[in-house]
Order: structure tokens, then C-alpha cells, then sequence
């Protein structure tokens, strides 16, 4: 889903990216499940030092774009050798940050006094509990889930459907070996204060001048997030397998292997209960994906049109695909280079 920060001091509103050292065997067995009809994990999670993939490269002239796929999670005990990556870093002349969608909820000392508001903008509108708001049949699923990978935390009981599964998901990764933790960021950020390229942040900006009131209006608001509560949760029971299978291949660099395994999940029902929503839409997230690409879009080609080198780092599942990124430079004229390829993609 769309990433959404507020500011320093505030709350996300909604809880919100060479030599090889010896790797785990990766076994895919087929699926085994326990007394509660979970599915037990059965792919290892690579361990140590790995390269990560190779990088598509856009070409226009002598005017290269180097795209580095994102993913999460990934393993949790890998360490990144980002020796190529740090290679391009070198010589860019431009980095494109690709940020997403930003709250701008300033709080200043008169506003202080709402922080704990926002610290409960989880929980749903008149006290109601998870049992109350979805079917019998998936609060089921979810205690057994809870159980498994939360433990016996009541507090959670009356989150909204939405963070309840945000919640699920994080714990589950951490159960699986996986991590969530943005590894690629960091290397980026060192290279830029060691070699100083121009840094094109592109990102969209909802305003809140009036936080208290959007606070006011959110605790009385009720998601359309049931969709998000069931994916989420048939996320976990059927696809851990395939998140430590691309987990290890992004790991790897095993390019044809991220092509291969399904998409990760992509949270559209959870991104929906919010953009959907009336708040939602008068605060402007309905279109803010579609400003977000367009921008992105634009400073690829600006950087194509002046630079020897320009680097960005993008969410695989943005990338990738009939309408992702690599697809429409390469519908606008531009020659794509798939990672370790001589030839266009």
C-alpha cells in the first residue's frame, strides 16, 4: 500500500522498500498444516551475506537510468552486498526518491494535547470489538492467527479490521523469518552523503491544517475494511511459502525466479477501506496513486533527457508488469535493460 508518514511529531494515520557467502538450502515442499488448519511454512530463508538482484537499466543515448526492484519483506538474517549498487551510486549525477504519499499534520504546542488521539485512531468507533464487526467465520481464522502470532493480547480485540491485519501480517513476518525493515534506503542515503548527486524526492502531500477536526471525523468514521481483514489474513495462511521464495530471490538475485513466483500481496483492499472512504477522498488519497506514478514518471524521463548516470530505487510490484514503470518508458521509445542483458528486455 501506499506508504503515509505524518510529520516529525506526529502519527501515521494508517501504521502506515558480486560475491556470494554460502546460502541456506531453499526447499519448497508442498504444504503441511496443523490441528488449526494454519499452514506450517516449509521454504528456508537464505542466511548471511547476499548480492540482492541486478539492476534494469533505461536507456536514452548515452543517458542511463539504473532501477533497482524493492521488496518486502526479506530475510531476516541477510546482509546486503550492495557492492553494484554503491558502484552506480559513484557515478550518478541524480537520485530519484521515490516517497509516496505524505501526510502534512503539523503539531505544534497549542495541538500537543491531541497526541493521544492520534495514538487511538486504531481503535473502532463506539468501542466495538472484532467479534462484533466481522463474520463469524473469519473471527475464527483470526483467533487462531492471533494465537499463533500475536499471543494473548486483548487490546488488539478492538482495533479496527484494518490494523488488526497490519498488525497480524508484522508479527507473522517476524515469526517466519522474514523482515520488513527497509534495507535498501540506508545504502542509498550513505552513497548520497559520500558523493553528493542531486536528489529528486517524489512524493504527494496531503495537507491537514485542521488536525483536530480530521481526528473528530476519522473516530466516527467506519472503513469498508472487511476485504482487507480476510485478504490479509488468506495472505498469511496460504502464501508465507511464496514470501520466503521471493524473499530469497531477491536475496540471490535470481531475477527469473521474482518473475516466475505470483505477486506479493499489495494490499488494494486495505489501501481502498481508506481512499474510498469520505475522508478519504476529501483529504485527496482517491487520486494520490495516480499523481505519484505521473510524477515519478516525469522525473524519469527529465533525468533521461540530462544525465550520464541516474539512480532509483522502486517497489518490484511497481516495476514490473504490463502497466508498471519499465513498460511505459518503454511504450515512450526508451530501450530497457534487464539486469546481467546485452540485449533489450
Amino acid at each position: 500500500m501506499a506508504i503515509v508518514k505524518v510529520s516529525r511529531m506526529g502519527v501515521s494515520l494508517l501504521l502506515t522498500g558480486l560475491l556470494i557467502a554460502p546460502v541456506c538450502a531453499q526447499q519448497v515442499a508442498p504444504p503441511v498444516v496443523d490441528a488449526d488448519g494454519v499452514r506450517l511454512e516449509a521454504t528456508v530463508v537464505v542466511q548471511g551475506e547476499q548480492p540482492g538482484p541486478g539492476m534494469w537499466i533505461v536507456r536514452n543515448g548515452s543517458h542511463d537510468l539504473y532501477l533497482l526492484g524493492t521488496l518486502s519483506p526479506l530475510p531476516d538474517r541477510m546482509q546486503w552486498r550492495a557492492t553494484q549498487v554503491q558502484a552506480v551510486l559513484a557515478q550518478a549525477q541524480e537520485v530519484i526518491r521515490l516517497r509516496g504519499v505524505r501526510l502534512d499534520m503539523k503539531l505544534g504546542f497549542s495541538n500537543i494535547l491531541l497526541l493521544p488521539r492520534l495514538l487511538g485512531a486504531r481503535k473502532n468507533p463506539d468501542g466495538r470489538t472484532l467479534q462484533e464487526l466481522v463474520s463469524p467465520a473469519s473471527y475464527a481464522r483470526w483467533q487462531a492467527l492471533k494465537a499463533r502470532y500475536i499471543g494473548s493480547d486483548r487490546g488488539v480485540e478492538r482495533w479496527r479490521p484494518l490494523f488488526a491485519a497490519q498488525e497480524l501480517y508484522v508479527k507473522a513476518m517476524k515469526r517466519s523469518g522474514l523482515d520488513l525493515e527497509d534495507r535498501v534506503w540506508p545504502v542509498v542515503a550513505a552513497a548520497i552523503e559520500q558523493h553528493h548527486p542531486t536528489v529528486t524526492v517524489v512524493e504527494v502531500t496531503l495537507k491537514i491544517a485542521d488536525p483536530k477536526s480530521v481526528l473528530k471525523e476519522w473516530s466516527k468514521t467506519t472503513l469498508d475494511d472487511l476485504a482487507c481483514f480476510d485478504n490479509t489474513m488468506a495472505s498469511i495462511e496460504t502464501d508465507i511459502d511464496a514470501m520466503r521464495a521471493r524473499a530469497n530471490a531477491w536475496a540471490t538475485g535470481d531475477i527469473a525466479a521474482l518473475q516466475a513466483l505470483p505477486p506479493a500481496y499489495r494490499w488494494e483492499a486495505c489501501r481502498s477501506a481508506v481512499t474510498e472512504a469520505g475522508i478519504g477522498k476529501r483529504l485527496g488519497y482517491g487520486d494520490a496513486r495516480q499523481q505519484l506514478d505521473a510524477r515519478w514518471l516525469a522525473a524519469a524521463q527529465a533525468a533521461l533527457g540530462k544525465n550520464d548516470v541516474t539512480f532509483a530505487a522502486v517497489p518490484l510490484g511497481q516495476l514490473l508488469g504490463s502497466n508498471g514503470y519499465l513498460a511505459q518508458l518503454r511504450a515512450k521509445g526508451y530501450t530497457v535493460l534487464a539486469p546481467d542483458a546485452d540485449d533489450e528486455e
